[in-house]
């Protein structure tokens, strides 16, 4: 093994800092490539940094508690072999030729769109593999990415740089949420699964593979049940409304919460660790409750998916119907939804320690699965 560097990653499309709040390899141990390296806090959240890296962890150049720009020098790796004095000059080789990014306007390569569809606007992100948005992907179909109750595309932040590397990813706002139309019509998952065929066809995208976050997750399902042709495959993350209900004090207390306080509190519970719940996801939460009727769309959705925390349509007789791949994936700590109800073909990954946001809670992980899913798939 080489010397390697490891610098500061960038999560999601506004990050330019990032603060170490915890080492959690020593110097002078091992790590593997994908484990868990140190904590990570920026603005949205303090996540794992699992390390691209696997071997010995010989300089932890930042300190705990140091903030430093994306980019920026983490650690080095490299053999018992090195001396001390070779590790000391790679980093004052790196030290001395970096400099730190501009910040200031989102990656534009990840700027969101907008078209029409039916005439209401759907807001999306879109991304391919050679970083030129709206190209075909490289090794295949694309890959949607539908949130779920709640959120919007940048719940995929950590997620659809990762899954872009080989096919083109793109990332909607479903009607009523985010930077799309509040009109959902009915607002069931007939309406919502209606608003992603129409972006396909919008965008040219005659089949494509979806992957459903909690509602999302109930979507892709309704979508397939109506339009298999339409679906190549599906991964169900943290899915709702699959032989069970969802937790309807979670419901009620975000469309409630007009307050920081309030809906950070509500927040919380979408996360094993409730610190993840940090203050751009809080308020990026509050700014589109606090626009003019999103809050009375999304209580039409509430109230057309999930009346009484209970799903008006269980997709889980939809889903033992559908013949083609599925791959589902869960929190074991979720406190949103229940367990889901999943035919004997489909496998589950349940991740210890991780709650109702596992596609952000353990977003390496979840990258891989869904990377190793569609491995070979069109």
């Amino acid at each position: 093994m080489t010397i390697q560097t490891l610098t500061m990653p960038k999560w999601g499309l506004t990050m330019t800092e990032g603060k170490v709040a915890a080492w959690l390899v020593a110097e002078g141990e091992s790590v593997a490539r994908g484990g868990d390296l140190a904590e990570i806090e920026t603005a949205k959240i303090v996540n794992v940094f699992e390390s691209p890296i696997g071997g010995r962890l010989r300089r932890r150049v930042a300190a705990e508690g140091e903030t430093l720009p994306v980019g920026a020098l983490l650690a080095v790796f490299a053999d018992d072999s090195e001396a001390d004095a070779a590790i000391d000059a790679a980093v004052a080789e790196f030290q001395a030729g970096f400099v730190a990014p501009e910040t200031g306007g989102e990656d534009t390569a990840l700027a969101a769109s907008v078209v029409a569809v039916d005439g209401r606007p759907i807001a999306f992100r879109d991304r391919a593999p050679d970083g030129a948005a709206g190209a075909d992907g490289a090794a295949g179909l694309p890959l949607l990415l539908l949130h779920g109750f709640g959120g919007d595309k940048d719940n995929w932040l950590f997620n659809i740089d990762a899954l872009a590397a080989t096919r083109r990813v793109i990332a909607p706002d479903l009607p009523g949420h985010g930077d799309s139309t509040l009109d959902s019509g009915a607002g069931d998952l007939a309406a919502l699964a209606g608003a992603v065929r129409g972006l396909m066809d919008a965008l040219g995208i005659a089949r494509a593979h979806l992957a459903g976050h909690s509602l999302g997750a109930a979507v892709a399902a309704k979508l397939a049940a109506l339009a298999p042709e339409r679906v190549a495959s599906l991964v169900l993350i943290a899915p709702a409304g699959f032989g069970g209900g969802v937790d309807e004090s979670f419901l009620a207390g975000f469309l409630a919460a007009s307050r920081r306080k309030e809906m950070k509190a509500v927040l919380e519970m979408l996360f094993a660790d409730p610190r993840l719940a940090g203050r751009e996801i809080v308020e990026g939460v509050l700014r589109h409750q606090r626009l003019d009727g999103a809050n009375a769309a999304l209580a039409a959705i509430r109230d057309a998916v999930f009346p009484g925390g209970s799903p008006a349509e269980d997709m889980a007789p939809a889903l033992a119907a559908w013949t083609g791949p599925a791959l589902a994936i869960r929190g074991q700590s979720d406190r949103i939804a229940a367990p889901p109800v999943l035919p004997a073909g489909i496998a589950l990954h349940n991740l210890p320690g991780i709650g109702h946001m596992p596609q952000m809670e353990a977003a390496g992980t979840v990258n891989a699965l869904i990377a190793e899913f569609l491995l070979n798939r069109p």
